[in-house]
């Protein structure tokens, strides 16, 4: 019998992780992973005028979007700008793609090796997707200044190098899939949403020393309520209870086995996407908008007016205009979404292909349509969550009223996540060699 710990728990389970061979050699090869990708976050592309891309960045909120995903090496303007963007992109569209095309949907039944084969066509449809994305960037930071009008051989070095930067930050996020720890793109966003973090904690040291102490104290007090939301939602699922029965020959004679079990549904199945697809469209026409304002000191058009309407910056009246959107359009994504990875999943079918049956509803039918009522009312809990979270920062700033410090519900939202995610696996494999681990 191992002896009672007198450590605290999460300590304790620290030093049973790293005790083991195998579970440390993971961990530091995710950490020396993670390395690598912060010195690639940091190669710049030549001919960069920092101070107006960094003007830039303090104007435009769908770059700041963005350079939240490439963990601030679209900042700097570096090789690896676009992050793994343009793959999350990809994964986005071959989702979306499945089930619409008879060819993807019978690979997806396939098992692993159809997975496999959808994997290969994201990272195909990844390069052009970079490609297009890469040239569109360096055209619109010409037009903004940041960087001098190129030729063509220079230009196409430019956008080649930016799809190898995205490439490669791929092939580091495999890599850590692989022989690490955790899912790897995540991981490597996640790497570059927390190196950004210690941009944030400055901002409250300035804002408490600026008297608006209270303000900052209530702002981390607001980011701590939302981090524990998000544990919460992240976690929360119904179970479905579910029977199996099977005949089994035994002795010349027929009998009849059972067993049960259960299907938890998650309360926020789409996980962040619903975020990024409503904060791109509401942001869009904002974007669009600011090609065709009026330059300062002229009379203010049409696109001055959308773009006062769409600042996420904007204080009240306006800025409920777009937070309201924001707050809306993630309901709606939430739900779109999660109906399309329900039909996926085919859960109905699997389970009469598999014997079996949730006590009460007869099987096929009607078991789908009791599955779909059951994920639509749920949803609505994941949907209003993902909605309050998305108009955190809004509430953050009017309630604080400090505008100093920016508070990310998207990066909040994957931090958590891939923390959760993490020490899963890791408490997996602690309890697999008879360790405790982090969670009771």
């Amino acid at each position: 019998m191992r002896p009672r710990q007198t450590r605290p728990r999460l300590l304790q389970a620290m030093i049973d992780a790293f005790s083991l061979p195998d579970l440390r050699r993971r961990i530091l090869i995710t950490l020396g992973i993670l390395i690598v990708f912060r010195f690639v976050a940091h190669i710049p592309l030549p001919g960069v005028d920092l101070e107006a891309l960094k003007e830039l960045f303090e104007s435009n909120a769908l770059l700041g979007m963005l350079d939240m995903f490439s963990g601030g090496a679209m900042a700097r303007l570096s090789v690896a700008a676009m992050g793994v963007y343009p793959y999350i992109t990809a994964s986005i569209v071959m989702t979306l793609l499945v089930p619409v095309i008879p060819k993807l949907q019978a690979l997806s039944q396939e098992g692993e090796a159809g997975r496999d084969k959808i994997n290969r066509f994201t990272h195909w449809l990844t390069i052009p997707m970079a490609g297009m994305q890469a040239y569109g960037q360096l055209i619109y930071f010409q037009s903004q200044g940041v960087i001098g009008n190129a030729a063509a051989l220079p230009m196409a070095t430019m956008v080649i190098s930016m799809v190898a930067g995205t490439m490669f930050c791929v092939w580091l996020g495999e890599r850590i899939t692989e022989y690490g720890i955790g899912n790897g793109i995540s991981i490597i966003i996640f790497g570059g949403i927390v190196a950004g973090y210690w941009q944030t904690t400055g901002q409250v040291f300035i804002a408490a020393g600026q008297g608006q102490w209270l303000g900052a104290v209530v702002y981390v007090i607001i980011a701590l309520l939302t981090t524990v939301l998000i544990v919460i939602f992240t976690e929360a699922h119904r179970r479905i209870p579910v029977q199996y029965s099977r005949s089994v020959f035994r002795g010349g004679r027929m009998y009849r086995q059972s067993g049960s079990t259960h299907i938890p549904l998650r309360v926020n199945t789409a996980g962040m996407i619903p975020l990024i697809f409503a904060m791109s469209l509401v942001i869009f026409p904002g974007t669009v908008a600011s090609y065709f304002a009026a330059p300062q000191g002229a009379d203010p058009n049409f696109a001055n007016q959308i773009m006062t309407l769409l600042n996420s910056s904007a204080p009240l009246p306006e800025g409920l205009i777009y937070w309201g959107l924001t707050f809306l359009l993630v309901v709606g994504f939430a739900f779109f979404y999660t109906m399309i990875i329900f039909e996926q999943q085919d859960l109905p079918g699997t389970l009469q292909r598999q014997g079996g049956f949730i006590p009460g509803i007869r099987p096929g039918p009607h078991t789908k349509e009791y599955l779909d009522g059951v994920i639509k009312h749920i949803t609505w809990a994941g949907a209003l969550f993902l909605a309050v979270v998305a108009i955190m920062p809004f509430a953050a700033r009017e309630i604080s009223n400090v505008q100093v410090i920016q508070l990310s519900s998207m990066g909040l939202l994957i931090v958590v996540g891939v923390v959760l995610d993490t020490m899963k696996q890791i408490e997996a494999q602690l309890v697999m060699r008879r360790y405790e681990g982090f969670i009771k």
